[in-house]
């Protein structure tokens, strides 16, 4: 059996969880489910800090495990890891402004941006899935250290 990181497996699963509930906040507001599409967004907002969170106190406190594969595919790894940092910031900051305007009920916005907001969401989960599995299941993390030595080596 494979021993998975404790840590990065429910933040993982956070991120999975939070892009789940998007895709269900989305059938529901085309069900015209309003009341049942903020709930449902609500906790996929929560689900999204909660991996944020627990992604933030690990690298804190514990660091970022470096890529262990094969060192010929660490330049891809980097470039991907850094593509996937850069469209959950992205996110983020969209998922923020998306959520103010639903809860400002400005509607219009909120609908102009909703949508591309779940997608870059979307791109975030199967990045954030993508990293893990070279991370931990593909092959053995290297070495767990800071943020900066992970991305740039060191």
């Amino acid at each position: 059996m494979m021993n998975l990181p404790l840590l990065p497996t429910i933040s993982t699963s956070f991120i999975v969880l939070s892009a789940i509930l998007i895709a269900i906040g989305w059938v529901l507001i085309k069900q015209r489910k309003i009341e049942a599409h903020k709930k449902t967004m609500f906790a996929a907002a929560i689900s999204a800090l909660a991996f944020f969170i627990i992604y933030v106190s690990r690298t804190i406190f514990i660091g970022n495990t470096a890529f262990g594969g094969p060192e010929d595919i660490k330049i891809y790894y980097t470039i991907f890891l850094i593509f996937h940092i850069t469209l959950a910031t992205t996110g983020a900051v969209f998922g923020i402004v998306t959520i103010y305007l639903g809860l400002k009920n400005n509607i219009a916005k909120h609908r102009k941006i909703g949508p591309i907001t779940s997608i870059i969401w979307f791109f975030v989960a199967i990045t954030g899935v993508a990293v893990y599995l070279l991370l931990y299941v593909f092959y053995h993390g290297g070495d767990t250290t800071s943020v900066i030595k992970a991305i740039i080596g060191g």
